[in-house]
C-alpha cells in the first residue's frame, strides 16, 4: 500500500510543528508515522488526571484530536488546510497512571472532508476510548 501523505510528515516535524502549544505543555509524544497511520502517545500525571485521580476524557478526546488533525492536514493537497467539523469519543476504560497511546488511521480521504478513527489504548493494549473525528478540508486559496 502506498502512503496517503501528501505533505512530508515525520515524527520529528510534527514534534516541531507543536513546540509551545498545548501538547508540548502537556507532554504528548509523537512516536510513529506509517504509511496510512500516525501514533502518539499522553502522559497519566498530575498535569493530566481529573479530580478523581484518573485520566481527563478532555486529554483523551484532544490527544483524538491532534491525531486526526495532523493526519488531514499532511493527507491534504499542498494549497488546503484541514480543520474540524465534528468529533466524538466514547470513554471505555479509565487509566490512573502510565501512558495511553492512540493510533489514527483514515476512513474517508475525499477532496473536501476526511474522516479518521482513533483508538486509544493503556499500556496493557486495552481499549482506553475510541473516537471519530470529521475534517473540512479547505482551500487556503
Amino acid at each position: 500500500m502506498s502512503a496517503i501523505w501528501k505533505r512530508p510528515i515525520s515524527v520529528e516535524s510534527l514534534t516541531a510543528v507543536h513546540v509551545n502549544t498545548t501538547v508540548a505543555h502537556l507532554g504528548i509524544e509523537f512516536l510513529e508515522v506509517g504509511d496510512d497511520f500516525i501514533r502518539a502517545r499522553a502522559p497519566v500525571d498530575a498535569r493530566t488526571r481529573q479530580p478523581m485521580g484518573i485520566l481527563h476524557g478532555g486529554i483523551s478526546v484532544l490527544l483524538a484530536e491532534m491525531l486526526g488533525s495532523c493526519g488531514a492536514a499532511c493527507a491534504s493537497p499542498p494549497g488546503h488546510r484541514a480543520v474540524g467539523l465534528e468529533i466524538n469519543a466514547n470513554h471505555l476504560r479509565s487509566v490512573a497512571e502510565g501512558w495511553v497511546s492512540g493510533i489514527a488511521r483514515p476512513i474517508h480521504v475525499g477532496r473536501s472532508t476526511h474522516v479518521w478513527h482513533i483508538d486509544l489504548t493503556n499500556e496493557k493494549g486495552q481499549l482506553t476510548c475510541v473516537s471519530r473525528i470529521t475534517m473540512a478540508i479547505l482551500s487556503q486559496g
